[in-house]
Parts: C-alpha cells; structure tokens; sequence
C-alpha cells in the first residue's frame, strides 16, 4: 500500500520539526518545505532567515526526509506586504500573520504541495481539524485558531495539524527525547518580516509620519506625536507624555485616531470609557462554517490570547456585526475578531468600526 504524502512547512523551529517527526512516526511519506517570505534583510541582526533555513535543514537530516526551500517573496509583497502598509496608511492595525496564512501558507504553499502530488499539507500550529472544520487546539495557552479563522474550507480537506492534541510541554519532551536541534530553541515572536525589531523603526523605512498633536479627551494639547502610523489603539509605551498634576503616576492610553486633523487622542487610565467598546462591525467577513444562521449567541476574540467573551453575531453579505456581553477594552479597527461555538472556530473578519 502506498504511503500518502506529506508536505510539511519546516520553519527551523521545534513545533513543526515535532509536526514532521510524528507525521513520519505515524507512517506517511513525509518531506518539508522551508518558505522564505521575506527578502530584504540586508544582514539585519533582527532577521533569522539563514539560521532558521540551517536548523530546518538539520532536523530534515536527523529525521531523515528530504527538503526544499521556495520564496514566495514576491506573492507576500504583493498581497500581504502591500496591504499592511495600506491600512496603516488608514489608520487602522492590520495583522499580516493572518492574511500570511490566508494568501501564503495556506494558498501558495497548498497549491504547490497539491501540484506536486502531496495528498496533504502539514503545519505546527496549534489548531485541531476533522478536514472539515476548525477546531481549537488542545493547549489552551497557545491555540492558534485565531490565526487561522480565513483558511479555505477546501484547504482544510487537506491539512493536518499533528500538534492539535498535545501540549507546549509534551511537544518540547518528544523533541528533547529524540536530540532534535531544535528542542530548546525560543519561540519566535513578531510578525514575520518584522520579528524582533522596533515597530516604529521598521515601518518608517517605509511611510513617512506626519508629526502631530497629541491631545487628551477635552481636546487639551498634551504632546506631540510622531506620525499616526506608529501608535495603535491601547498602547502606553513609547507616548512621550507623563502624568498630569492631580494625578501624575496614572497612564496614558491611546484611545482614537483622528485622521483628518492628525491628532492622537489619550486618556489616562485604563478603565477609561473611551477605551472600550461593545459593538464592532466587520468587513473582509471569511465563515468556514457555510450554514449559520443569520442571528445567534456564541463567543469571540478581538485579539489572540484573549479569553472568549459572549456576544450577539449578525451575519450579513460580506460583513457581521457583534455585540457583547461585556464591553471590550481597546478593539481595535484593522485587527481581526475571531467568532466561536463552543471548541469550533467558525470564521472572523476584519474590524471595521467600533461603536
């Protein structure tokens, strides 16, 4: 009987080293694919390409199945890179990981596995199929459904998560128990062409920042800000201003954009009303799940990590509407919010506005 074959994307990081170590342990005909995304590194300190090429290739050989590495540099720039900086323009805090998913991992990479006759796809993440839906993975700490809400139904018939079921910590166990190189390694943080350099450093390469106002909630001046591109909704860090008089050890957030005078409203404090919302509504809508009613109760996310909060769904053509139980500190448009029935993802959709 012939062996059904298995792409698995090896990034040089122990979760999917693991993912293809226990794909083969299972029995199936597996090889792995190193995917560069990403090109303009120029010797950056922040930039891990190489070594994470080098630590893909050695745990290929410690398991011994065969890799190739392919750049899909240039669909990334295109449909992801593109976009990114795009909505930053807007105003907005756009999340590429997933649209990487949606656009590189689970298009480009599928295709080309499908093309090339692998009968399935295989990544590290943290998320449970049945080829049919998305499930939440098992390790509630690191579930990774969130980052995959907007992956084709289609794609997910040929996908399998081989890290669903386990743990953070099981997972490193088989690693140390088998000496692969990657079994101590630190997980990676950062969006991917980003990783762990300076946000406001980066995207200045970039696009320019218009210095502005920063201004409190009565409209009083109180900073200035370095262009609305660098500041999302709920930071505190990096604001430039201290406390006020009367209470001069509470925070500052950032509470709203405005565009057209340029100016970076913050409160101080972090129970501040300005800084949550109860009612958001979505747009580029993406439902794994086909036959939902058009109103229902469930539960949502509006970043990950984020424990699952009630909530009313409107569905509607192309976008949904969400009210929740409790209000939602610093939703933020650009982000993505993440609907849930019980352990099934059932889809998400970019944040458009909020009340």
């Amino acid at each position: 009987m012939t062996k059904e074959k298995v792409l698995v994307g090896l990034s040089g990081g122990v979760d999917s080293s693991v993912s293809a170590l226990l794909l083969k342990e299972q029995g199936y005909d597996v090889h792995g694919l190193f995917m560069k995304n990403w090109d303009d590194d120029n010797g950056s300190p922040y930039c891990s390409i190489k070594e994470d090429f080098m630590d893909a290739a050695f745990v290929a050989d410690q398991i011994d199945i065969p890799l190739v590495q392919i750049s899909f540099s240039q669909e990334y720039k295109e449909r992801v890179f593109s976009y990114f900086l795009s909505e930053l323009e807007a105003g907005r805090t756009p999340n590429p990981d997933i649209l990487c998913n949606k656009e590189i991992k689970f298009k480009e990479f599928y295709n080309y596995a499908r093309s090339n006759d692998y009968h399935y796809m295989a990544t590290g993440h943290y998320a449970r199929t049945d080829n049919v839906s998305l499930f939440k993975g098992k390790d509630n700490s690191k579930d990774q459904s969130y980052f995959l809400h907007a992956i084709d139904k289609e794609v997910l018939e040929h996908t399998l998560f081989p890290l669903g079921e386990l743990k953070k910590d099981k997972v490193r166990a088989i690693a140390r128990e088998n000496n692969l190189i990657t079994s101590e390694k630190k997980d990676s943080t950062g969006i991917c062409f980003i990783g762990e350099r300076p946000f406001p450093e980066f995207v200045a390469n970039y696009l320019g920042g218009e210095e502005g106002e920063i201004v409190d909630d009565n409209d009083s001046v109180i900073g200035t800000h370095k262009g609305l591109v660098f500041y999302t909704l709920g930071q505190r860090q990096g604001l430039g201003i201290g406390g006020v008089k009367d209470a001069p050890d509470l925070p500052w957030y950032v509470a709203c954009k405005d565009l057209e005078s340029n100016k970076l409203i913050c409160v101080q404090g972090n129970e501040n009303p300005l800084l949550f919302s109860s009612e958001l509504e979505t747009k580029n809508t993406f439902l794994i799940e086909d036959s939902l009613p058009k109103s229902f109760d469930g539960t949502a996310k509006v970043r990950y990590r984020q424990k699952d909060q009630e909530c009313h769904v409107e569905l509607s053509k192309g976008s949904m509407k969400l009210f929740f139980k409790e209000p939602q500190r610093s939703v933020t448009p650009g982000q993505s919010v993440v609907i849930y029935k019980d352990e099934k993802c059932l889809g998400g959709g970019e944040i458009k506005s909020i009340n």
